[in-house]
């Protein structure tokens, strides 16, 4: 709360100033005079500063400027103007029009057929393998991709097209509408121009050992029945081609099961010539036993050694066991060395035995290998005759030939657009060619 002296005291100042400002007004000082208040002087307004006056420039030296040229004139419109226009419209407007009206007003709609397929190579056990793969030095590969590039090119010939056009009378489903010369058939009767309509109408992609087809008809079943043509027609040379592979691996086969047949013939009677010569059957098994021979006199001889070595030991020399012993030994050794001197004795002929062993070893190993190219000759043989009663490779269809619901060409809305583009760039390119001419001169 304040103090009440606080308020006297401020109020004392104020009474000594309105008194001395009431005396010298010529006014008695009262109580009244005390308490009015003082009015404050007026603001005076601020005095305005006198605005110093700019200095003059000081003068530049004065430069050579050229010329200034009057102001151009409102453009008019002048004779390369007009030109300009009526090349615009010449080149690029009154084409466009006539482009329009006849795609959308003469143009027949045509009718697009699709068709997907490849050609597949089926494989399975063949007699080959239950032979133990003897036919490894004769296997066979397939390859359907060269097929496939074989039936591309097939679609795009002379040849198909001849045939499908023998079926189906092509000149007659493609020129069907009377008023559009631009995308109707209008050649002649040459096989050359329904050829490059062909390629007009039939698009083939290829990619990856896959062909799609497109072909286009004035109306859907026409297209239709062209793509499954091209269908059948591919797939007679699907089986032409299978037919030569399968006449080809049958008569190499059988020339090499023919040309194996004679070596062994030919094998087996120098054997039967060589056993007639020496008049032996098997000159091995005859060296074989006598090895046998020499190997049981060896024992024997080496069992009345020992024998005779004991009886030298514990009896006298004078022994009669003893000379029989030695006589054993004694006769086993000639009849050894009579039975080595055999290996290296002339047969009936003069020759060694050794020759003869040799000779008849030869004539072995030709034989054996004569019977085995024999056998793999036959096991191709029969492998050939197994892949020629089944179909190896076939064409199948992933998509078969689609019947169109509605025309999708000609395609309207693209080709004007693009022709309109076109014809905008060569009148451009022309203005410009025209006005970089006129400013050479």
């Amino acid at each position: 709360m304040p103090r009440p002296d606080a308020g006297r005291a401020g109020a004392a100042p104020q009474a000594v100033i309105s008194a001395a400002g009431a005396k010298a007004a010529g006014q008695p000082a009262g109580p009244a005079a005390a308490v009015q208040p003082v009015r404050p002087a007026p603001a005076q307004p601020p005095r305005p500063v006198p605005a110093t006056p700019p200095r003059p420039a000081a003068p530049q030296p004065a430069l050579d400027l050229p010329p200034v040229r009057p102001t151009a004139g409102n453009a008019r419109v002048k004779s390369r103007h007009r030109v300009l226009a009526l090349s615009f419209l010449l080149v690029v407007v009154i084409p466009v029009a006539i482009t329009a009206w006849y795609l959308f007003a003469r143009a027949a709609d045509q009718y697009a057929s699709y068709m997907g397929f490849t050609v597949r190579s089926e494989s399975g056990p063949t007699s080959s393998e239950l032979l133990g793969g003897l036919t490894s030095l004769v296997g066979s590969s397939s390859s359907t991709g060269s097929d496939t590039d074989i039936l591309y090119k097939f679609i795009q010939s002379h040849d198909l097209v001849q045939r499908i056009d023998d079926r189906l009378d092509l000149r007659a489903i493609w020129s069907k509408p009377e008023n559009d010369p631009l995308f109707a058939y209008t050649g002649n009767e040459s096989l050359e121009d329904l050829l490059s309509e062909w390629e007009r109408k039939v698009r083939v992609y290829y990619d990856e050992g896959m062909i799609d087809l497109r072909v286009l008809a004035f109306e859907p079943r026409d297209a239709q029945a062209i793509a499954q043509a091209i269908y059948d027609e591919g797939t007679v040379l699907v089986n032409e081609l299978n037919d030569i592979a399968r006449a080809d691996a049958l008569r190499y086969s059988r020339q090499e099961l023919d040309e194996s047949l004679e070596r062994l013939r030919s094998a087996r009677q120098a054997m039967t010539r060589f056993r007639n010569e020496y008049q032996l059957v098997d000159p091995t098994a005859d060296v074989a036993g006598q090895v046998t021979v020499v190997s049981t006199l060896q024992a024997q001889l080496a069992e009345q050694l020992v024998a005779l070595g004991l009886l030298r030991a514990n009896a006298q020399d004078n022994d009669p066991r003893i000379a029989q012993t030695q006589l054993r030994v004694d006769v086993i050794r000639e009849q050894i060395a009579a039975e080595r001197q055999k290996f290296g004795s002339e047969t009936a002929t003069g020759e060694a035995l050794s020759e003869v062993v040799g000779q008849y070893e030869s004539l072995m190993v030709d034989r054996e290998f004569a019977e085995q190219s024999y056998v793999a000759a036959l096991a191709a043989h029969e492998t050939a005759r197994a892949e020629a009663m089944r179909q190896t490779r076939y064409l199948a269809a992933y998509v078969k030939p689609t019947l169109a619901q509605d025309s999708e060409f000609p395609q309207r809305m693209t080709l004007l657009p693009i022709m309109a583009g076109f014809l905008l760039l060569i009148w451009v390119v022309g203005v410009l060619t025209f006005y970089s001419l006129r400013d050479r001169r």
